[in-house]
Formats: structure tokens, C-alpha cells, sequence
């Protein structure tokens, strides 16, 4: 995920250039605009200290020109341009000052990363394949991400029956939208968040009762539970464990993986069950948005740890 991101500005006669540079752990990209629009892209996934290198961004000029931009760590942690045109230099974000990795970040690496070429290139072929997975899962994200908060604003000004028919509209709207579409909107968890709201919207619509829709998460969490236990222990994962294994990028142990989940499933069912029945329905709101989804992920990666094959 992008932790940090660099901007810098030139002109070259009467258009203006934009650098972009997102920083990420083990990631760097540079992107050079212009109104807006990429001319010139470079990355490096940084796996060992021979990973460390300038970017180097091109672009011809409308009169025929080569235009070059040098883009490099300015001591330790600034992050700098230079900006030559036909190999003369006409601009420096910092004049004078080179634009050179630290010798220090690249003894840091070599003692980290110790590893023989074969390693190296399995390391950056993981880091590859992370990054892709996280382009093609992150629309649906956004999309789960959205409907859980527009069910939210809409439970904070009506009440829950209505923001459960609400995000049940909101989620079959998504499925038509996919179908006009080339992002991936409901994939990973955003078609379950949408078949979540279905449920809440039926049984807002069975019982019409707030208590009906809290009670939602804890009726499904116990029945989730129960599939992923039962296949854990009755058939060593082969199905729930390992077909949620394909979304995993390490080797897992499928019925322990299954077991695992069941585990998170019983929990997350008896906390939603004390959180409804002990407090207002206003924290029952900020926990099923917000907490719940925090306590998931740090407990799945609880499971992770659990499912990790022996050696």
C-alpha cells in the first residue's frame, strides 16, 4: 500500500510538468504529467541493494526535443528531480545536491537481504504478483468498503430497517454496474458484503424489527462457523479451506486453515451478539462498520499464523 507521495513541479517553455513519486514499502514509481495526463512511467521493486537505482523518465518535446527526467533519494529520505534536455541540464529540484542512494540504505539491504540470485528473483516475482493482486482486488474493496458506509450514514439519520433496504438497492444497483464495467467491483469480500445487506434487507422486510437486522451478523457468523468447522474436521478442508487458499499468497494447511476460520466465525458471532444486547444501538453501528472489520483482520492474521504448514 502507497505510504507516501512526492511532487514535483517544472516548466519547459510554455507547458508544465508534473513528477509523481508514491513510495511504498519495497515499491517506487515515478510518473511524469503533463496536464494531467502520463507521458513517462518508471518502478523498481526494491529486493536487494542492486534493486537501487534512479528512475529515469523520457518524453520527446513537441519540437522535436528528448527530454529527460533523473529521479533519485536527495540524502536519506528526500526524494528529488533533475531535469536535463538533450543532456543539458535545466532544472534541479535541489541545486548542487546528487541525486544517489545512501550508502548506508545499501548496507542495510545487502544485511538484509542476504540472499543467493535464485532467492532474489523469487523474492521480486512474489512482490509482482502482490501488486497485481492488489490491482485487480482493489475496486472490489472500495466497493465493500462504500456500502458499509453508506449503510452507516443512512442508519445514523433513519434507523436500521431502512438502511438495510437502502444497502440492499445500493448492493443490486453494484451487480447491474459490473455488468457495463471492466474493474472487477464484486470480487473478494464485496459480493459478500452484498449478499450480507440482501440478508439484513429480508430480514428487515420478515420481522421489521431493529433487533432482527443486529441479530444478522451472528446468525450468519454461527452458520459460516459452522460449514468451515465441518469441513476442517470432517473434510480435511478440501473445500472452504482450500478454495480460500487460492486468495492467499503463502502455502497454508488447509483443515487447519478451515478449523481457523470457524474459530473467527464463533467469535465474531458472540461479539456481535454481546455488542447488540449490552449497548445502544448507536455503538452496535460503529462496531459493525468500523470495529468488527479491524478485529477480522487482526484475528485472520492470527489464523494465518495457525494454518501455516509444519515443517
Amino acid at each position: 500500500m502507497i505510504s507516501w507521495t512526492y511532487r514535483h513541479r517544472f516548466v519547459v517553455g510554455d507547458q508544465t510538468f508534473r513528477v509523481a513519486v508514491k513510495t511504498s514499502t519495497g515499491r517506487l514509481q515515478s510518473e511524469l504529467l503533463l496536464s494531467d495526463r502520463a507521458v513517462a512511467h518508471d518502478m523498481t521493486l526494491v529486493q536487494s541493494a542492486a534493486d537501487l537505482r534512479n528512475h529515469q523518465l523520457l518524453h520527446t518535446l513537441q519540437d522535436g526535443r528528448r527530454l529527460e527526467v533523473e529521479v533519485g533519494l536527495v540524502g536519506s529520505w528526500r526524494v528529488g528531480i533533475a531535469v536535463r534536455i538533450d543532456g543539458v541540464l535545466v532544472h534541479e529540484s535541489h541545486p548542487g545536491q546528487p541525486l544517489r542512494y545512501p550508502d548506508w540504505m545499501r548496507r542495510q539491504l545487502e544485511k538484509a537481504h542476504g540472499a543467493t540470485a535464485e532467492e532474489s528473483a523469487l523474492q521480486a516475482v512474489r512482490a509482482a504478483q502482490q501488486a497485481a493482486q492488489w490491482q485487480r482486488n482493489k475496486w472490489s474493496l472500495f466497493a465493500d468498503l462504500s456500502l458499509g458506509l453508506l449503510f452507516f450514514v443512512v442508519a445514523k439519520f433513519t434507523d436500521l430497517t431502512t438502511a438495510a433496504l437502502v444497502g440492499a438497492a445500493a448492493g443490486l444497483s453494484l451487480v447491474l454496474v459490473q455488468r457495463h464495467v471492466k474493474v472487477d467491483l464484486l470480487g473478494g469480500l464485496a459480493l459478500f458484503g452484498v449478499v450480507m445487506l440482501l440478508v439484513s434487507a429480508g430480514f428487515s422486510l420478515a420481522f421489521q424489527d431493529d433487533w432482527a437486522v443486529k441479530m444478522k451478523s451472528t446468525i450468519l457468523g454461527l452458520l459460516t462457523a459452522a460449514l468451515f468447522l465441518s469441513d476442517g474436521a470432517f473434510n480435511r478442508g478440501r473445500y472452504f479451506g482450500q478454495r480460500m487458499a487460492r486468495y492467499l499468497m503463502q502455502p497454508v494447511d488447509f483443515p487447519r486453515l478451515s478449523l481457523g476460520m470457524g474459530v473467527l466465525g464463533l467469535v465474531m458471532a458472540g461479539l456481535n451478539y454481546g455488542v447488540a444486547a449490552w449497548f445502544s444501538t448507536d455503538v452496535w453501528l460503529t462496531y459493525s462498520t468500523f470495529g468488527d472489520t479491524v478485529l477480522v483482520i487482526a484475528m485472520f492474521f492470527g489464523v494465518l499464523r495457525f494454518a501455516k504448514p509444519k515443517a
